[in-house]
């Protein structure tokens, strides 16, 4: 339980409720508009553009932001996967389907507002592309998946297919149902070792 006195409680309150408020606002935008700036983030958000900044002093810190809160849900949905105890075929299936639904729920993902965040990007993404990582060496070692390219190129091409499908959805191009199968059977061609014909 808070120290916090009674008033200072309800302000603390009121300004977490703030800044969710005007991050959920930022990822549903910058979604849709990778270049709406601070006043249309706080105007979506119901807030003045001063409330904005007192959560967060720039654009990049506001990005910064919504990828570390992005990167956070998505490492707890791939640590409820259970992937260790299926075969690496099936425990990549299942984490392309969790790849695409994160994908589907943040475009914001795909779009240029975070294309280039700031910092680190190899440290940001480190706890999900460790678990990558490790999903590919296992099939690898079983026998099941390619190892004709290095295991850091499927992953570059697995992030490429999803780029790929978000950005077909974008267009109307696809449905998300149908880019999502796409994605999903793009990476198993990718990373399933071949076998040879008869």
């Amino acid at each position: 339980m808070s120290n916090l006195p009674g008033p200072a409680r309800r302000r603390r309150a009121d300004a977490e409720r703030s800044s969710a408020a005007v991050l959920s606002a930022a990822i549903d935008l910058l979604g849709r508009r990778p270049q709406a700036n601070m006043e249309e983030i706080a105007a979506a958000a119901g807030v003045a553009r001063q409330t904005v900044y007192a959560h967060y002093a720039s654009r990049e810190k506001l990005l910064a932001a919504i990828l570390e809160h992005i990167a956070a849900e998505t490492v707890a949905v791939f640590d409820r996967l259970d992937l260790d105890e299926l075969p690496a075929p099936a425990a990549l299936d299942r984490w392309v389907e969790a790849s695409w639904q994160i994908l589907a729920r943040y475009p914001i993902v795909l779009t240029e507002a975070v294309a280039q965040p700031p910092g680190d990007e190899v440290d940001r993404h480190r706890p999900i592309s460790r678990q990558l990582v490790e999903l590919l060496e296992r099939g690898r070692t079983a026998g099941q998946f390619d190892s004709t390219s290095p295991v850091t190129w499927q992953i570059a091409a697995i992030v490429a297919l999803g780029h790929a499908a978000g950005q077909e959805v974008a267009a109307d191009r696809m449905t998300p149902a149908a880019a999502g199968e796409a994605f999903r059977s793009g990476v198993l061609r990718l990373c399933l070792r071949s076998t040879p014909a008869a």
